[in-house]
């Protein structure tokens, strides 16, 4: 009884303590307020963020190698394609093969396929699997290797781009990325105006 109520307590006083509330997962900006120093709250953001970047959701399209991956685990793909120059896959087997413009539920209503247009692996040079937090940032920023993006471009590709929506929306039998667009969004605006600093490792 004793153990149920000081649990009950702690519960309770979470909010006092300081102890972090999640929508789906992922923490809003105003969470991180109470960081005093910009680059501290703003290198925190940026670990938030990390939150959709490294889930599978997204990490799946963004191989290091020419193979997408797929599923929590992220397995290789099945049946196995490869990016090719354009990152539309190979001739004859491009992405939109198997991938049309939107999720399309298998008709046992167990599973899908997922869709949007486009559908394609993100550049080998915005591969993320295995990266380091620190290695992820200075990609993001770096404009020879996102793809020419300014900060406020990257926003704008974070917070509307439909392919990046889709991790929300990723179709039957799918866990969706932590949060949701809006605040991934919200996080990386924040991020940027606190002078998009990378961690450290």
């Amino acid at each position: 009884m004793t153990k149920t109520f000081l649990l009950a307590a702690l519960i309770c006083a979470a909010p006092a303590l300081g102890l972090a509330e999640t929508v789906n997962g992922l923490r809003t900006v105003d969470e991180f307020d109470s960081i005093d120093s910009e680059s501290d709250r703003s290198v925190a953001l940026f670990q938030e963020m990390l939150v959709v970047i490294e889930h599978p959701r997204c990490l799946n399209c963004h191989p290091v190698d020419n193979s997408p991956r797929q599923g929590m685990d992220m397995q290789m793909h099945q049946p196995p394609v490869v990016r090719d120059d354009a990152d539309f896959g190979a001739p004859g087997m491009r992405c939109i093969t198997c991938h049309s413009d939107e999720n399309v539920t298998y008709s046992t209503g167990e599973g899908s396929i997922p869709g949007h247009s486009p559908w394609q692996l993100a550049p080998i040079s915005m591969g993320w699997i295995g990266k380091s937090a620190a290695e992820i940032c200075a990609q993001l920023k770096d404009p020879e290797r996102n793809g020419g993006k300014t900060l406020a471009d990257l926003h704008e590709h974070n917070a509307e781009d439909g392919l990046v929506g889709w991790g929300w929306h990723p179709g039957e039998g799918r866990e969706p990325a932590p949060g949701s667009q809006e605040i991934f969004g919200q996080l990386t605006q924040a991020w940027i105006d606190t002078g998009a600093a990378c961690p450290q490792s």
